[in-house]
C-alpha cells in the first residue's frame, strides 16, 4: 500500500478563478470496505476483496483484525486476500489461545465499534485503546449489548461507555435478545449484526429508542450480510433477528464511496461549473447516493447516465446552477452535512439541517465544529440541539472573508473548509492531512480539479 505524502500546514485551499471541469474518481467506500472486511475475517473461507480503499480507517481495521488472527494480503492494487481467524461460530471447534493483544482504533468509528463483537468470539484479552479525541466517542450501546450477551469486559472507559476498555473474550458468544438504544449511532447496530451469524444462537436485537440516525448504514449492513447468505429478519421496525450460520466467503468489488464524492460534486455547484464522477451504482445502499436529491435544492443540474441499459454503474454528472440558490429545509444528511452546510454558507438565501443530531458523537462534535468555523469567516449559524441554521448570502450581506480553519481532526471538517475555499478568498486549512481518514490522496484531487 502507498505511503501519505504530508501536505502543508497551514494548507492554502484553492480558490476557484472559474469554474471547474472535470472528472473524478472516486477511491472505495470506507463504510462498506470495513463492513466487508469484518465479514470475511469471519466468512467460512478466503475472500477476495477488490477495489478496496487504502486509507487510515482502512489500515487500521486490517491491523485489528490480523491481531486477532485473520491473515489479510495484498495480492494485487487494490485488491486483498483475507484467511479468516478461528471463531466458536455455531458450529466451530475449539479455538486456539489468542493471548494478549491491544489493538489501536485511532478515531475510527467503525473499528471502535465493529472489531469488540468479534474480540469476544476469540480466546483472549483484548484491549481497544485510540487516539486522544477518540476517547470522549460514545461506545456505551455496543457496550452494553455485549455485556448483554454475556461477554466479559472491564477497563477504565466501561463506566462512561467509551474506550479504553478490554473484552476477555472466551472463545464464543451465546447471542439471543438483547435491547440497545442506537439513537445515537447506526453503528451500534452494525457492529453487532456483523458478528451475529458467528453467536451461537444467533442475535435478536432491539432498538429501544425513537429513530436510528443513518437507516442507509444500516440498510448497508444487512445487504452485505445476505450477500454472504447470512438471514436476516428486519420485518419488524427497530428489530433485527440474524440466523446463526456460516458467512459465505466473497469475491467482490467495493463500490466508489459516494459520501467523498460530495465535495467534488459540491466544487460544481459552488463555481457553476460541472464535475462527473464515473462508476456511480445505479443502485446502493450508500447514504451518499442522496447527493442525486440534495443538489438540486442548491440550483444544480444531476444528470446520471448508465453504462449500457439496466447497467449496474453509470457516471454522474453534476452541473451548477448560475446562482447557489436557497436551500430551505434538508433533513437527515448524516455524515453529508458538512459538505452540505459548506454550500448553505454560500448559498442567496437562508437553509437549514435538522435531525443530525447524532454527528455530536461523530469525530468531534461537528454541529459545534460547523457553527464555530463558519463564525470564523463571517457566516451565520445558529445551533440547535440536533439542527444548524443558515442565512445564508442575501443581497446586500457582508462578504465571508478569509481565515484559518480548523479540522478538529475530522477529515469531513477538511472538506468543509476545502469547499468554502473555491469562493472565499483567503482561507488556509489547519491539518489537511486528516483527509488520509478515509481519501488519502484529497489534497492532490482537490488541486487538480480545481487548477484544471
Amino acid at each position: 500500500m502507498s505511503t501519505f505524502p504530508a501536505p502543508l500546514d497551514p494548507w492554502p485551499a484553492p480558490r476557484a478563478s472559474g469554474p471547474v471541469s472535470g472528472t473524478v474518481h472516486v477511491p472505495g467506500s470506507k463504510s462498506l470496505t470495513n463492513r466487508y472486511l469484518v465479514l470475511a475475517a469471519l466468512a467460512d473461507g478466503p475472500s477476495y476483496l477488490r477495489g478496496v480503499l487504502d486509507s487510515r480507517d482502512s489500515r487500521l481495521m486490517v491491523q485489528a483484525l490480523i491481531r486477532l488472527g485473520a491473515t489479510i494480503t495484498e495480492v494485487a492494487p487494490g485488491t486483498v486476500e483475507v484467511t479468516p481467524l478461528a471463531t466458536t461460530g455455531h458450529d466451530a471447534g475449539p479455538v486456539d489461545p489468542l493471548g494478549d493483544v491491544t489493538i489501536d482504533c485511532g478515531l475510527a468509528g467503525t473499528v471502535m465499534r465493529f472489531v469488540p463483537p468479534v474480540a469476544a468470539l476469540t480466546s483472549g484479552t483484548v484491549r481497544f485503546t485510540g487516539d486522544d479525541a477518540a476517547l470522549s466517542r460514545p461506545m456505551g450501546p455496543v457496550l452494553d449489548g455485549l455485556a448483554g450477551l454475556g461477554v466479559q469486559m472491564d477497563g477504565p472507559g466501561l463506566s462512561a461507555g467509551t474506550l479504553p476498555f478490554t473484552v476477555h473474550g472466551t472463545g464464543g458468544v451465546d447471542g439471543g435478545r438483547v435491547e440497545v438504544d442506537a439513537s445515537g449511532s447506526s453503528q451500534f447496530v452494525s457492529a453487532l449484526l456483523l458478528a451475529a451469524p458467528r453467536f451461537r444462537d444467533g442475535l435478536h436485537l432491539v432498538h429501544t429508542g425513537a429513530t436510528v440516525p443513518s437507516p442507509e448504514h444500516i440498510g448497508m449492513t444487512v445487504a452485505v450480510l445476505r450477500r454472504c447468505g447470512v438471514q436476516v429478519d428486519d420485518s419488524v421496525p427497530g428489530e433485527w433477528r440474524v440466523s446463526p450460520g456460516p458467512i459465505r466467503a466473497l469475491d467482490t468489488a467495493v463500490e466508489p464511496d459516494l459520501s467523498n464524492a460530495g465535495p467534488f460534486l459540491a466544487a460544481a455547484v459552488a463555481t457553476a461549473g460541472t464535475v462527473s464522477v464515473p462508476d456511480w451504482p445505479a443502485r446502493t445502499t450508500q447514504i451518499g447516493d442522496r447527493w442525486r436529491s440534495i443538489l438540486p435544492a442548491f440550483g444544480a443540474q444531476v444528470d446520471f447516465s448508465p453504462t449500457a441499459p439496466d447497467a449496474a454503474t453509470g457516471t454522474l454528472t453534476v452541473t451548477g446552477g448560475p446562482r447557489i440558490t436557497a436551500p430551505g429545509e434538508i433533513a437527515d444528511t448524516g455524515e453529508l452535512a458538512p459538505t452540505v452546510a459548506a454550500l448553505c454558507l454560500l448559498a442567496e438565501g437562508p437553509g437549514q439541517l435538522t435531525r443530525i443530531g447524532q454527528l455530536r458523537g461523530h469525530e468531534t462534535d461537528r454541529l459545534t465544529a460547523l457553527a464555530t468555523e463558519a463564525g470564523r469567516i463571517g457566516g451565520a449559524v445558529e445551533e440547535g440541539p440536533d439542527h444548524l441554521v443558515f442565512t445564508g448570502l442575501p443581497a446586500g450581506a457582508a462578504p465571508l472573508h478569509g481565515a484559518t480553519l480548523k479540522t478538529y481532526e475530522d477529515h469531513r471538517m477538511a472538506t468543509f473548509a476545502a469547499v468554502v475555499g473555491l469562493a472565499v478568498p483567503d482561507v488556509a486549512i489547519r491539518d489537511i492531512a486528516t483527509t488520509a481518514k478515509t481519501m488519502p490522496d484529497f489534497p492532490e484531487m482537490w488541486t487538480r480539479l480545481v487548477g484544471g
